[in-house]
């Protein structure tokens, strides 16, 4: 009998039913014992979120700083398992404040240690600098990183933020924004087809052979890089943390000290977003050829499950 646990955080119930969907044939082998243990905050983010809420999570969310966690006696996480799902969302061009403080924490490093590990990401678009920084925190924790599927909105960016922005102040993903808008986040359609990645997964958790496991799962689309988007994710990066440590060091969270920043923040980021994101994307396309070289190495270390030594 293989243990597998699945360890997520989903606030509007998309990343569960994802997560549901890519272990439905573990579910129902009889060779599988499956465990549920979602992450929790002791003073949790609320969905849908407020404005002033959403924005002030910036600095600590980029910064990686964890919050208190809850229910960490349960009995679930004093267990080893043969394979651990981590479903998580992605923040801030990070893992979500919930993951990272779960990750940073020392049940996690028990739980974790020479276990192996399938990332599961729900996301807008970028994702692949908040990887990087899980693939970090497995390491950290000696997990073995064996697998990552990453379900993003298919949209164009434009579209996506308007319709995410919706989802997230609304709190309802069924509707439809000004009734013209496509539905926000991870179309039914690839959430229904996550499926498809079961059963191969099953096959080498019974086999206990993960070498390949990665390259199988990219096959059928596990992954899909996007090199324009690898680069506004790397230099965004750059730009999240001067606005991330300068807001930080002006104040706690939800501080009245901060707030006037986080507004300019807030403010910066949807400049950022519908002006200087289309001249990046421009030179881009005139860089294209020269850099085609480094684009395909990038594509393929992007898709893997390997962490670059610094």
């Amino acid at each position: 009998m293989k243990n597998v646990l699945v360890v997520y955080y989903s606030q509007s119930g998309q990343l569960l039913e994802i997560a549901k969907n890519v272990i439905k044939d573990l579910e129902i082998s009889q060779e599988v014992n499956l465990t549920f243990y979602e992450i929790k905050l002791k003073d949790d983010f609320p969905f849908p979120w407020t404005k002033d809420e959403f924005y002030d999570a910036f600095p600590e969310t980029f910064l990686q700083i964890p919050s208190e966690l809850s229910d960490l006696e349960n009995p679930i996480l004093k267990q080893k398992y043969d394979l651990v799902f981590l479903a998580y969302q992605v923040w801030y061009l990070s893992p979500a404040i919930p993951i990272n403080s779960f990750l940073k924490n020392d049940v996690a490093k028990e739980l974790l240690a020479d276990t192996p590990v399938i990332t599961l990401i729900g996301a807008r678009n970028m994702w692949i600098q908040a990887q990087e920084k899980v693939k970090r925190l497995l390491v950290a924790n000696n997990a073995n990183l064996i697998g990552n599927i990453a379900l993003v909105d298919r949209h164009i960016n434009h579209i996506s933020v308007i319709t995410i922005v919706h989802w997230m102040f609304n709190g309802d993903k069924n509707k439809r924004f000004m009734g013209i808008f496509p539905k926000p986040g991870v179309s039914q359609k690839d959430i229904d087809e996550s499926i498809k990645y079961s059963p191969i997964i099953l096959n080498h958790l019974v086999q206990n052979d993960y070498d390949d496991l990665q390259k199988k799962l990219l096959k059928i689309g596990a992954v899909k890089i996007k090199p324009f988007l690898v680069l506004v994710d790397k230099r965004a990066n750059v730009i999240f943390s001067k606005w991330a440590n300068f807001i930080h060091g002006k104040g706690r969270a939800k501080g009245v000290e901060r707030r006037s920043l986080v507004t300019m923040f807030s403010r910066y980021l949807m400049f950022a977003i519908w002006f200087i994101a289309p001249i990046v994307f421009v030179l881009f396309l005139l860089t294209y050829v020269p850099l085609i070289g480094k684009i395909r190495k990038d594509k393929k270390y992007f898709s893997s499950v390997q962490l670059k030594k610094s």
